[in-house]
């Protein structure tokens, strides 16, 4: 069971990770601080990883791709999360093994996320449309792109809307800088006749973990949610992340570190934004999943 809260089962219980695929190599800001990397560093020579100083190294497991056949219960499964399967270094031949294990479990649901849709797009295409596929999308397979700011939204976002896919979504996590959709295309719902693609069919937001996290006000995520509102978009806000900023405290006294002391007193590092506004880096599990006093949990129907 994976912790990540978007990947979730048909129940709404927590879904699972399957990793055909490990290993990356970074192409933006967001992979800066990434986890997957810090966690095949711990866990170096052990559980599939090569010896650091290899451990991140794009390494193909063969061995695991019957996870999912072995699973009756209809589960959804997040692919890859230690890893982007459209990396150059992963072989078409192995992605076509992946989507073949998709195809055979068509009672579990699988959710993809790439920083690199010009290669998914190029391999669905030619290479696994030649094998049998077609290009008819798997009813089963999400298909996603991640982005973290304008730029990276601009150059994902379009290549991941001419790919079909039963669902497109698009995770703004780490969310490093404002995204503003409205220039990509999208035929918005009654705004006359209907040009460009289609909308995605589920947005994710979440500010940035772990150690190095860089903060996120949330003006940036409440400017995603009113244009996913707008254009009739599930939104999901996954969380915060490492940093609060001090307009989320809705009773500051009430706040504190149980046990010890009071928001107040603690000494928690701070940012200051140039409105003169400050977060706090007060840790993922404080900082919570609530934006402006509710959590926003929508998925996409199928």
């Amino acid at each position: 069971m994976t912790k990540i809260e978007w990947v979730r089962n048909a129940d709404e219980s927590q879904g699972k990770t399957w990793n055909p695929v490990t290993g990356c190599s970074a192409v933006s800001e967001g992979c800066r601080n990434c986890y997957a990397r810090r966690m095949a560093r711990r866990l170096a020579g052990r559980c599939g990883y090569p010896e650091y100083p290899r451990h991140f190294d794009v390494t193909l497991h063969s061995d695991r791709l019957d996870v999912p056949l072995r699973r009756k219960k209809p589960t959804t499964y997040f692919v890859c999360s230690m890893s982007d399967l459209f990396h150059k270094d992963v072989p078409p031949w192995f992605v076509c093994e992946v989507w073949q294990v998709m195809r055979e479990c068509p009672r579990h649901t699988f959710q993809i996320l790439t920083k690199r849709p010009g290669r998914m797009l190029r391999l669905i295409e030619t290479y696994i449309a030649d094998h049998e596929f077609g290009i008819e999308p798997l009813p089963n397979t999400w298909l996603g792109v991640s982005c973290e700011n304008q730029a990276t939204a601009d150059e994902r976002v379009p290549l991941l809307l001419q790919i079909p896919a039963a669902v497109r979504f698009v995770s703004c996590e780490p969310l490093l800088g404002p995204i503003d959709f409205g220039n990509h295309g999208w035929y918005w719902p009654d705004d006359g006749p209907e040009i460009g693609y289609d909308p995605p069919s589920w947005i994710i937001v979440g500010g940035e973990s772990g150690p190095g996290a860089r903060p996120m006000p949330p003006n940036w995520a409440r400017s995603l949610r009113d244009q996913c509102r707008e254009a009739g978009i599930p939104h999901f806000f996954k969380q915060h992340g490492a940093w609060l900023h001090e307009s989320q405290f809705l009773e500051p006294v009430t706040i504190h570190t149980p046990g010890i002391v009071t928001f107040e007193e603690w000494d928690f590092p701070t940012h200051r934004w140039p409105d003169g506004s400050q977060s706090y880096r007060v840790g993922k599990k404080m900082a919570g999943r609530l934006l402006d006093g509710r959590e926003w949990n929508e998925m996409p129907e199928v």
